[in-house]
């Protein structure tokens, strides 16, 4: 006679199977682009250029705590954006390719 309570092995692998897969293949992959992102972030300096999460693009001229300041063309407007809306930086390498 055999006596309840007990999950076996059997029942428990395949669970344990499915969070490793979900871990490795979308919680991984999230983690290292934060910190992809966030190392961008930490790395920006005045004359970058940049792209914000609104699709401005423009030159920073003034970095503050959690906010940049962006020379935006054609009229030169200043506009504070926060560090967190941006997306991209483009180095001159990348401006010659174009």
């Amino acid at each position: 006679m055999q006596t309840g309570g007990g999950v076996g092995w059997p029942l428990i692998f395949p669970l344990v199977f499915f969070f490793a897969i979900v871990y490795f293949l979308m919680i991984m992959p999230q983690q290292r682009r934060q910190k992809k992102w966030q190392a961008m972030l930490d790395q920006l300096k005045t004359g970058d250029k940049v792209t914000t999460s609104g699709g401005l693009r423009g030159t920073i001229i003034a970095l503050k705590d959690d906010a940049i300041h962006l020379r935006v063309p054609p009229d030169n407007l200043r506009v504070e954006v926060t560090k967190a809306s941006v997306v991209q930086v483009t180095t001159t390498e990348e401006e010659a390719k174009k």
